[in-house]
Formats: structure tokens, sequence, C-alpha cells
């Protein structure tokens, strides 16, 4: 499924999980995708500090980057699971697809909340709605329906979702709905002005790596296309943010940015002006949202990754109408 389409039962399929966590006596862990960002973090913290406030024995299992680790206590985290314990039920969010789920195997009884459009709807309850700005704002709503009382400490991680996956309400998906949401989670305690401030901190090394990085910046397709790569033997925590840097490249209608893991070569794709990142994406073997995607070109290096890619933004260029022979 690959459709941007809100949900029309969203609130009926909402309803339904907020029922059954309510009705809940057996253990929940709480999980989300690999590579966490500031939603998959934020969404599934807040809710499970929300689960807690209402007496649920909760365990969330999740590995906060650096920029986000003073989110969570320490007692707070928790290891990966190698099984499900036999009744307990596993929520995950924000994660496209089983296979991007991280901290436990998608097995028992699943809850799947998300709003990417290639997600396939697993799990025994889904709500999945794509038109909402990050998977934080259906959390809001299940907070909401589950009646529990907002503290300063649910709301952080909880806007920490909206703030990020809307590039700070800057980013085509910031919607009239996602600034009351934030309005309303500021109104319950948030320091706003330090938690984006603590939001753009990053380490040292990642400053000294950012000039290394621009000097692999490339233009294709006449400037429509560009490209950065993070250089061999560079180790980089929150390097993801580079293809924030290289985005704003004037006349690029498309910006990718390329960084080496064990599994392959890991894709960062953002896109502007009727491109699709989503499409790009999906035609490598990954997921994500219109403006925004991802992909990992498994078993291979830079040079492959490279040719792979070009032919791939190139048939969404010809599909947009910005590129012909």
């Amino acid at each position: 499924m690959n459709s941007n389409n809100p949900d029309p039962h969203y609130r009926e399929h909402l309803q339904a999980v907020a029922e059954a966590l309510k009705a809940l006596k057996t253990p929940l862990y709480i999980v989300t995708h690999v590579d966490p960002d500031g939603d998959a973090i934020g969404s599934s913290l807040g809710l499970a500090r929300a689960l807690k406030a209402l007496g649920k024995e909760v365990i969330w299992i999740a590995e906060p980057p650096r920029y986000l680790r003073f989110l969570a206590r320490d007692q707070e985290l928790h290891p990966a699971l190698q099984r499900v314990p036999e009744g307990a039920t596993l929520l995950v969010l924000d994660s496209a697809e089983p296979g991007r789920v991280t901290g436990a195997p998608v097995e028992g009884r699943v809850i799947n909340l998300d709003h990417h459009g290639t997600n396939p709807r697993f799990g025994d309850l889904w709500v999945v709605d794509p038109s909402k700005s990050a998977t934080a704002q259906i959390v809001k709503d299940l907070i909401d329906l589950l009646g529990v009382r907002w503290t300063p400490e649910i709301a952080t991680p909880v806007l920490t979702g909206l703030i990020t996956d809307t590039g700070n309400f800057a980013f085509a998906n910031t919607t009239p709905e996602v600034l009351h949401t934030a309005a309303e989670l500021v109104g319950y305690g948030v320091e706003l002005a330090e938690l984006t401030d603590r939001l753009r901190w990053r380490p040292p090394e990642y400053f000294r790596a950012l000039g290394q990085v621009m000097e692999t910046v490339r233009f294709h397709f006449g400037g429509l296309l560009v490209t950065a790569h993070l250089p061999a033997g560079l180790e980089v925590e929150d390097s993801d943010d580079f293809v924030g840097q290289i985005r704003y490249a004037e006349g690029a209608q498309i910006a990718v940015f390329l960084r080496e893991r064990p599994e392959g070569v890991k894709l960062s794709i953002r896109s502007r002006g009727g491109v699709s990142a989503q499409a790009v994406a999906v035609s490598l073997g990954g997921g994500g949202h219109v403006p925004a995607a991802g992909a990992t070109l498994r078993a291979m290096g830079l040079e492959a990754a490279y040719l792979r890619l070009l032919p791939a933004v190139e048939a969404e260029l010809r599909k947009a109408g910005y590129w012909a022979d």
C-alpha cells in the first residue's frame, strides 16, 4: 500500500486501540524502527510514560541517538528482546514495515501505530494515517482518548516528534492540525526554547566531519539532484542530518545522502516540487513519505550505490516533468 490519503476510519481504529490498552492486564513492550529519529523516540517514549501513568506494566525498548538521549531517564532504557514473552503485547510505533522494527521480534499480539503511506497495516490492531504529520500526532490523539493527565514529562517527547518530523514546522507536512497540537503540548508545560535548543546539539566530531562531507557534494541532472556521502573511515552519529544541509542547494528538487553501513549503503532522500522521495525509495527497496524517505542498498559499496541511485532518480525526475532527453 502506498497511499498518503487520510484513514476514513481513523477515530474508529484509534478508539479500538485505546480500549484494548485500557483493558490490558499483561506486560506491554513498546518498540520502534531501526536508527530511530525524533518521531520514533518521542512518540514511543511519550506513550510509554502515559501508559505507565495508567498503571500499566510497560517496557520501552529503544536506543535513542545521542542528540535525543536527554529525553529518557536511565531507568527507562531496556535491552532488546530475543522473544516476546507469552501473553505479552508488542506495540510498534513509527515503523513503515515489520522488517524495520528493532528491539523485539514482531510476534504475538501486535498493535501498529504509524503514519507512513507504505505501511502494510500489519498487526492485530493498527492505526495508520499517512495524513498525520508524525506518529506523535496519532499518539497525542490516543493519549487524549486514554484520559491520561498531561504532564511536561509526557508532552515533551510527544512534541519532539512533531518538531523533528516537520523540520521545526517548516516542511510541507506542517498543517493547521499539527500547529494546534503543538500549541496544546506547550500549554502542558513543555519548555519550548530549551527543547528546541537541545535538539540542535551535536558532538564535536559532527562538525569536524561536516567539512569532509561537503567536499563530496555533487550535482547531477543539471543541478536537479544533489548528493553527498560520508567519506570512508568516518564514523559520525546523527549523520543523517547532513541531508538537511544539502537539500537547500538552489535548483535541487531532490537531495540524497549516502552512508556505508555493515549491511550496505543507507540512503536518506528529501524532495520538493512534485518530485517523490518516496517513489525513489520504494524503487530501491525502501519507503517513507513523499518529501522524505530512505532505503538501504544491501551488500554493496558507495560506487555501486551511486550507479543504482542515479537511474532511479532520473526515472522520477522524468515522471515529474523535470527531465527529458
